[in-house]
């Protein structure tokens, strides 16, 4: 199966080893995938502050970079949701490349049912904001109904693993992109209450589908010098973490 590797400018940029582990992970479970080299910012950031008509270019981009493709995956909820509402919007499925999460690729299309990967730690799954109201990768806690998780199901078939239940499962980081720099005093609290929440519960790992989320929970962490580490999803599922 042949994939589009989108890589968003903030994990091009501060973890490339994102990147990478996606890329490995995928090749890895037999897909052949091919890295745009032309690809730049999806124009989220600018879109969500209010100035949509700064990020045309970027979506001109990114289509001339990915419109040949059946797939699109990509590291990042936040970024994907952006693309799929605001860049290729589809109606049906022959309207365009499917644009997807990685966790959302490997569950819905590639229906992985076993992973060669161990990781011998609690592990707390932060769930974004974006990737449940928006792309669906989880239940809502505020929504009746049966409960999923479809990172949570690949990281429970990581040998020794062991997932830790939360307080809040599904509660914001305090991230919300610019929100962080325009809310400052709330958007640390937030995070801080979500911390917590691992801590309570023995969590030696924090993971999650998007870095952004992560980024700022590590920016606390360290603040505050607390053990507990930071680390993508798609790390872990690429073995990467002993």
């Amino acid at each position: 199966m042949k994939v589009a590797l989108f890589v968003p400018c903030y994990i091009d940029q501060f973890f490339p080893q994102v990147a990478k582990a996606t890329l490995h992970l995928l090749e890895k479970l037999g897909c052949t995938v091919e890295y745009p080299s032309n690809q730049t910012c999806c124009g989220q950031p600018m879109a969500n502050a209010g100035y949509e008509y700064l990020a045309e270019g970027c979506a001109d981009i990114f289509r001339q970079c990915f419109d040949r493709y059946e797939y699109i995956v990509s590291p990042s909820g936040s970024c994907v949701l952006h693309v799929k509402d605001h860049v290729m919007p589809r109606s049906n499925e022959s309207d365009g490349p499917a644009v997807m999460e990685l966790s959302e690729f490997l569950t819905d299309v590639m229906e992985i049912t076993s992973l060669d990967a161990s990781c011998p730690y609690r592990v707390g799954l932060h769930n974004g904001c974006h990737a449940i109201r928006g792309l669906g990768l989880s239940s809502m806690s505020e929504v009746p109904g049966n409960r999923f998780s479809k990172p949570g199901s690949l990281l429970r078939m990581v040998n020794g693993l062991e997932l830790v239940a939360l307080d809040r499962e599904d509660e914001c980081c305090g991230f919300g992109g610019t929100f962080s720099v325009f809310e400052e005093t709330v958007s640390v609290r937030m995070g801080n209450d979500r911390i917590d929440d691992h801590i309570r519960h023995g969590a030696q790992y924090i993971t999650g589908t998007d870095m952004s989320c992560l980024m700022h929970l590590e920016g606390l962490l360290r603040r505050r010098k607390c053990p507990v580490r930071v680390v993508h999803l798609a790390e872990i599922l690429n073995d990467e973490i002993r």
